[in-house]
């Protein structure tokens, strides 16, 4: 992120949001030892403790690792040069694609992630133990909150070619969910071909977790009509995130930008969770507009005019 698109965000948020957030972040990083070159008391880091617990017991690629924390390649190789120097790492080529390295744990690394593992226990009861039981309680369940608004924070939402391997996911998990929940099935071969999605007669939106698709959401285009809001679809993992929320808002507004005036949806009766949002985002029921097979509600909401579009004709 660009020192600019910071100042940006610093300049919209309420200041004593983000000075809280400051005195969290410094709070924490304090409390679990981060700041310390020998975490819980070892001769490593915490992110040299840290890429242990990610190889694991059964190892893991390299690539994989860098995917999971979000590391910089150069900096990762740093770490794992560290550990592999101290003889708990091994780095090799895999065998099918010797681009592809693999880090395993040597038996002194299996023996330094277990006894972590057990120093990790004990600094995490160091938070609970000086509390009442009822502090206890709140500190897990504001803990379990933290981390899935922190979860919802990390989402990045962005357009994509609907034929890109990660928006075929995508429609693939949408079409399996309908086919599951559907009476009698879905049939993917009465719904519009991705092609559809591509601009300028539609558009497709991927949300994304890390490097994994999590969500997705699509328009098409009407010329003067509204435009349609179609492959409403959230991950069952990722449900609760608010990332339903944040691509039909983010469809509303790529959508308002193109001239339309109005969004239109359809939707089946068994989506009661689909139909509960979009009520809740403004969404009224308007007469039918086309003959799906599988709709049971549509619904439309008008869209406030984004400056400088005159709108279609």
């Amino acid at each position: 992120m660009t020192g600019s698109k910071l100042s940006d965000y610093s300049q919209i948020m309420d200041a004593a949001w983000v000075s809280q957030v400051r005195r969290f972040n410094r709070a924490v990083t304090q409390r679990v030892g981060a700041l310390n070159d020998r975490f819980l008391a070892r001769d490593r880091s915490l992110g040299e403790s840290r890429v242990l617990w990610e190889i694991g017991p059964d190892g893991c690629e390299v690539r994989e690792i860098r995917k999971r924390l979000e590391l910089d390649s150069g900096y990762l190789s740093r770490l794992l040069r560290s550990v592999e120097a101290a003889g708990l790492v091994t780095v090799q080529p895999g065998d099918a694609d010797r681009r592809v390295r693999t880090a395993r744990l040597t038996p002194a690394g299996l023996a330094e992630r277990a006894l972590l593992d057990r120093l990790s226990d004990d600094l995490a009861c160091s938070f609970l133990e000086p509390l009442t039981e009822p502090q206890r309680a709140r500190l897990v369940h504001a803990m379990g909150e933290v981390e899935r608004l922190l979860t919802a924070a990390q989402v990045q939402i962005a357009p994509i070619d609907p034929m890109h391997p990660q928006a075929q996911y995508c429609f693939h998990e949408y079409f399996a969910e309908l086919d599951r929940r559907f009476e009698g099935g879905f049939d993917p071969s009465l719904s519009p071909s991705a092609e559809e999605f591509r601009p300028p007669s539609g558009l497709f939106l991927v949300a994304s977790l890390g490097s994994e698709p999590i969500g997705c959401g699509a328009l098409k285009f009407h010329e003067a009509e509204p435009a349609e809001i179609k492959r409403m679809w959230v991950a069952a993992g990722a449900r609760g995130l608010g990332i339903g929320r944040r691509l039909l808002r983010e469809l509303e507004g790529r959508a308002a930008a193109s001239g339309a005036r109005a969004v239109r949806l359809d939707t089946n009766a068994a989506l009661t969770e689909a139909i509960g949002l979009y009520r809740s985002a403004g969404y009224v029921d308007i007469e039918p507009f086309h003959g799906e097979p599988y709709a049971h509600h549509w619904f439309g909401k008008e869209l406030p005019r984004s400056p400088g579009v005159a709108g279609r004709a």
